[in-house]
């Protein structure tokens, strides 16, 4: 790996610069000569009115932006390795497609300020090494100089290193803000387009697990499609739809490729399960909400997803209190089903640490988590009855 160090005005890198307002197509600079936006590099993600802006006034004010690294692609040809968000927002600057406010509280455009300032601008030196490796050195170094500032996400650091047409139309599908299916996708997503959620989402699913997304997108990565992703990214969002009548908020960001390969061949009443989902989601019993929709694809017996409330101490030791009182008065063990066995423990009395709270009536069939439905078990039976 090479690193040479040298200096470009701002004008050179500006020249001949092609600004593409539509995510994911690539920006050019250096006439011609200089990828700013190679396909694996994150989408634009300064343009907050912030970022971008305050790369225009350090540039006015004449404070140093950094150092920027190019690689050498071929001959005379180079790849922003670091900088993009840097180049690009100057450059819409420069070919008016941002502004920054005055200290008249009004709009200017590149057009519109000072031939002064526009020197200013045009003549500001930037630092760049230019690289020169293995495309594992690169991306390697691609990485590591991205530890600073907004750190790459693993999608991102992904998309650089299986870098081709796959990524390319990945990302024109999954990574577009303008996506018009984005809005219906967030329902069931957490994350934004220009940071590779949804594109690894899509990857998630279809490979069977994120560990297994690297290997999926070497695999494929210069297939000139991306059906096989979309088709099943699809098949998953429609299903979703399809069983469950509502959306809640707590569905956003579930294990929904997990969940589709478990449950899409089970057959599901889908107003049943929307009058469960209503009932469980208005329980205060239930700690875990986001737990209602796995609980109920499984046939509603795992009452860990749903973090059930327990009984208080107050109301397990009153319980304990008046089972014990009983069973004395009886000559009969203080747990209701050691009583009724034939074993040795028909007549024993455990001790409070010895005994767990149970249901009367289970949760999972309507059963109140209140003292009237509270009864103390031996540690043994409250295992074995379950859920019954």
């Amino acid at each position: 790996m090479k690193a040479n160090l040298k200096k470009y005005l701002v004008r050179d890198i500006a020249a001949g610069f092609e600004y593409n307002e539509l995510e994911g197509k690539g920006l050019f600079g250096l006439s011609g000569r200089l990828t700013i936006q190679p396909e694996y590099q994150r989408n634009y993600i300064y343009a907050d009115g912030k970022k971008d802006v305050a790369v225009i006034i350090s540039l006015l004010k004449k404070y140093p932006l950094g150092v920027f690294y190019f690689n050498k692609a071929s001959k005379n040809q180079y790849e922003v390795l670091d900088g993009q968000q840097r180049i690009t927002s100057f450059g819409r600057f420069i070919t008016n497609k941002l502004g920054i406010i005055d200290e008249n509280n009004m709009p200017q455009y590149f057009r519109s300020i000072s031939k002064e300032d526009q020197e200013i601008i045009l003549n500001t030196e930037l630092l760049v090494y230019e690289c020169e490796g293995t495309e594992k050195e690169i991306k390697e170094w691609f990485q590591t100089v991205n530890i600073a500032g907004v750190p790459l996400k693993s999608q991102e650091l992904l998309n650089a290193v299986y870098s081709g047409t796959f990524v390319t139309l990945g990302k024109a599908e999954f990574s577009n803000s303008q996506n018009s299916n984005i809005q219906k996708w967030s329902a069931y997503i957490k994350g934004v387009a220009n940071r590779q959620d949804f594109w690894e989402r899509a990857l998630e699913w279809v490979s069977k697990d994120k560990e297994n997304i690297g290997e999926y997108m070497s695999l494929h990565r210069y297939d000139d499609n991306i059906d096989e992703v979309k088709t099943y990214f699809n098949k998953v969002i429609d299903w979703i739809s399809s069983v469950f009548e509502e959306v809640y908020d707590e569905m956003c960001g579930l294990e929904w490729g997990r969940l589709y390969d478990a449950y899409n061949n089970k057959k599901i009443d889908r107003d049943k399960i929307a009058k469960q989902v209503r009932e469980i989601y208005g329980d205060a019993a239930v700690r875990n909400r986001r737990g209602i929709w796995e609980f109920l694809l499984g046939g509603g017996t795992d009452k860990r997803l749903l973090d059930i409330r327990v009984f208080d101490e107050p109301t397990k030791k009153s319980q304990y209190a008046k089972q014990f009182q009983e069973a004395n008065n009886k000559g009969i063990s203080n747990c209701s089903l050691c009583a009724v066995g034939r074993g040795s423990n028909r007549t024993k009395i455990w001790k409070y640490d010895d005994m767990d709270a149970d249901h009367i009536d289970a949760w999972s069939i309507g059963g109140a988590t209140d003292s009237g439905n509270c009864q103390m078990l031996c540690k043994t039976h409250n295992r074995a009855k379950g859920n019954r």
